[in-house]
């Protein structure tokens, strides 16, 4: 009875690493989709001034990173949808790390939302587009 109980176990557990490979491979391999015209693309030379005076959602992503490649598409709608002084921007983690270090970005994606320059809220990881409407709704 032992030995099957074990037996058991063990073939949860690999199924459970097999489908965990098969889903990280699958946020992996997410196409990357370009960015919406709205998206304000972000540098270390010009993030002050492209974040000042407006309302901007900044996206802290990499191309390798499969959930970032998840919230793009997303990030593309939220884009579409604002009006007026609000935006949302992009930085590249492995073209502007000092960036990341300076807003202290421990895992990505990372959303903050800045206005006026200065950061009101964040938020880590895959996010829906109603939520970040929301979001931004609530500080606008």
């Amino acid at each position: 009875m032992l030995k099957i109980i074990l037996l058991i176990l063990v073939l949860v557990f690999v199924a459970f690493f097999i489908l965990a490979k098969v889903a990280q491979n699958k946020m992996k391999n997410t196409p990357l989709v370009e960015d919406h015209p709205k998206i304000l693309t972000l540098t270390d030379k010009n993030f002050q001034q492209k974040t000042k005076n407006k309302l901007v959602l900044v996206d802290f992503w990499a191309s390798w990173c499969g959930p970032c490649r998840m919230m793009a598409p997303i990030l593309n709608e939220v884009s579409d949808e604002l009006n007026g002084n609000s935006f949302v921007g992009k930085v590249d983690i492995e073209q502007y790390q000092s960036l990341a270090q300076k807003f202290k970005v421990r895992s990505i994606p990372t959303l903050i939302l800045f206005r006026d320059g200065k950061e009101i809220n964040r938020f880590v990881g895959i996010k829906n587009k109603d939520f970040i409407i929301k979001q931004m709704a609530k500080v606008s």
